[in-house]
């Protein structure tokens, strides 16, 4: 149940030694997930209204905000953790690490035929740079790595290295 913390142990080496485990306990990724362990299991019995009150206590409290219908791993680690925003739909793997500002999202309610699956879906293995977002009901492969302020919107194959953005211009004013 606590995988999460031997996660942040064994990957920030700032809680390695001596009293310095007791860290952990100021870390918002850690309470985002004691959030989402709590809210999650709620959600999945279909109980109304406090699973989201949870998930909003948790985003008021930490700055995370992880729906509760989203499926994640074991041995999650959300490194910093601010702005970080996890879909409903979306599926996160085992021993994945994200950082700060990290969207997994969704592409958005004005594309015709959405589906059912919205959100992403993230393999095992897999590191999330900081401000990356991943939209839409794409998948990345286990042992991936997604470089900071990348924007992924297509499926990435496993043991892959991303980087950089798609910016483009649509439209230029005359």
């Amino acid at each position: 149940m606590f995988d999460w913390i031997s996660a942040a142990m064994k990957r920030d080496p700032a809680l390695r030694g001596g009293v310095r485990p007791l860290e952990i306990l100021l870390y918002p990724g850690m309470w985002a997930l004691v959030f989402h362990r709590i809210a999650h299991p709620l959600f999945e019995l279909g109980v109304p209204f406090f699973p989201r009150l949870i998930s909003q206590i948790g985003r008021f409290i930490t700055g995370i905000e992880i729906h509760p219908g989203a499926r994640i791993g074991k041995r999650f680690f959300i490194d910093h953790g601010y702005g970080v925003v996890i879909g409903e739909t979306a599926e996160v793997g085992d021993d994945v690490m994200i950082y700060h500002d990290v969207t997994l999202g969704a592409i958005g309610w004005w594309q015709k035929n959405l589906q059912k699956k919205r959100h992403p879906t993230i393999g095992d293995r897999v590191v999330i740079g900081a401000g990356a977002k991943i939209l839409g009901p794409v998948k990345i492969g286990s042992d991936s790595k997604i470089g900071a302020l990348a924007v992924v919107i297509n499926d990435v194959p496993k043991k892959t290295i991303v980087a950089g953005s798609l910016g483009k211009i649509l439209k230029k004013k005359k």
